[in-house]
């Protein structure tokens, strides 16, 4: 079910995206597109407006509470927000609908909460697999995404044996991935680690501020109690942006900026206008995801690094196509697991070690809300019985 739907998922967005390039004029209806996605959250979808953190909240304490309504809600906003020139991804799209398959089974079959978990990370691994065309990777997101530092063991294989038949769908349906160059090894030198260990440290900076961008956005947003007047006036700041920037390089996925980063070093601009226009698209009410944005921040800035850092211009980039998304959801062994699936396995140990570091370096928190972090949770616990002491 899931691989069916990304392959009609990717096919839909090149779609919508390609008319978007064809007509750029339609980035004039974004403010209505915005009205019509918080119509349909606030008519029809229930709990679902909380997104992916609807998914850890399932997870934590199944309840059997996500509709069955998320998939195409969540798929038809994405599509209108891309259409119409959001800055978004498409990971959380492809989670959701995992998920909500994952939970309608496991009602169906009247599974119990153990049952319920280990279900939920296969439907997020069949997402994320199809999705992106890296199943090991999907697979470890799915596991290690809920509870920082404690894998559910019982998980793995039924999350990998998921994510490889949801690829395995994917490719025999011809699903529109995006290819990336393979980096050889002869490009990876050791001497050059300190190199690598001071662009985590950078990386994991860069993660922090788009962390903390989301927060404070959507604090600010939040102000603004009604949801329609907040996705207008939000909408109104989207566009006043791009029309400041004066091209459209940053609205929708930003593929092509991405490919172009491992050709040539780009503007210390990008990454920051990327980081702005995608928290402001997701704080006012607009759906997708913060992923493919985090590839495009990532390999943005470590290609404009490589001006200053003398690691190859394909393996600081590829580097940083993975610290930053690491050190914003804390998933570090899935993220250079994804680089070897992606760029080749040469990368792999320069990959965890950077992915390992920038996850440190962002700070306790990651871009999801409700994801338990069991070091920060034990580090308040420790703040607290002290402060309980006489």
């Amino acid at each position: 079910m899931t691989g069916i739907t990304s392959v009609l998922f990717l096919n839909a967005l090149n779609y919508v995206g390609g008319l978007r390039e064809q007509y750029m004029y339609v980035l004039f209806g974004l403010p209505l597109a915005g009205l019509l996605i918080v119509f349909l959250y606030n008519r029809y979808g229930g709990n679902a407006y909380k997104g992916n953190n609807l998914l850890f909240e399932e997870y934590y304490n199944p309840q059997g509470k996500i509709p069955l309504l998320m998939a195409p809600l969540v798929i038809v906003a994405t599509l209108l927000t891309h259409l119409f020139g959001g800055s978004a991804g498409r990971e959380g799209t492809a989670v959701q609908y995992g998920g909500t398959y994952a939970d309608y089974l496991s009602k169906k079959m009247g599974l119990d909460k153990s049952q319920t978990r280990i279900t939920l990370i296969c439907g997020i691994a069949a997402g994320f697999a199809s999705l992106f065309g890296t199943p090991l990777a999907g697979a470890i997101f799915s596991i290690e995404m809920f509870r920082l530092g404690k894998l559910r063991y019982k998980a793995i294989i039924p999350a990998l044996l998921t994510a490889y038949l949801a690829h395995g769908i994917s490719l025999l349906l011809q699903a529109p991935h995006t290819h990336y160059p393979i980096i050889e090894s002869q490009l990876f030198r050791f001497q050059d680690i300190h190199w690598v260990i001071l662009f985590a440290v950078l990386a994991g900076a860069v993660a922090w501020i788009f962390t903390y961008t989301g927060e404070t956005l959507s604090h600010v947003f939040k102000k603004i109690g009604n949801p329609y007047w907040r996705v207008v006036i939000g909408s109104l700041a989207i566009l006043a942006i791009i029309a400041l920037v004066g091209n459209h390089r940053y609205v929708g996925l930003g593929i092509p900026t991405i490919l172009e980063s491992f050709e040539q070093p780009q503007p210390g601009i990008d990454f920051l206008a990327k980081i702005l226009l995608t928290c402001l698209t997701l704080s006012v009410g607009f759906k997708g995801g913060e992923v493919t944005p985090l590839f495009f921040i990532g390999a943005t800035f470590a290609s404009f690094l490589s001006l200053y850092i003398p690691l190859p211009l394909i393996v600081i980039t590829g580097l940083g196509f993975v610290s930053v998304f690491s050190g914003s959801t804390k998933t570090p062994i899935a993220c250079a697991i994804m680089a070897a699936e992606l760029f080749g396995p040469y990368i792999f140990p320069f990959a965890l070690l950077s992915t390992l570091i920038a996850a440190l370096a962002s700070g306790s928190k990651g871009i999801y809300s409700s994801q338990k972090n069991s070091r920060f949770r034990r580090r308040n616990l420790f703040k607290e019985v002290r402060s309980s002491k006489p």
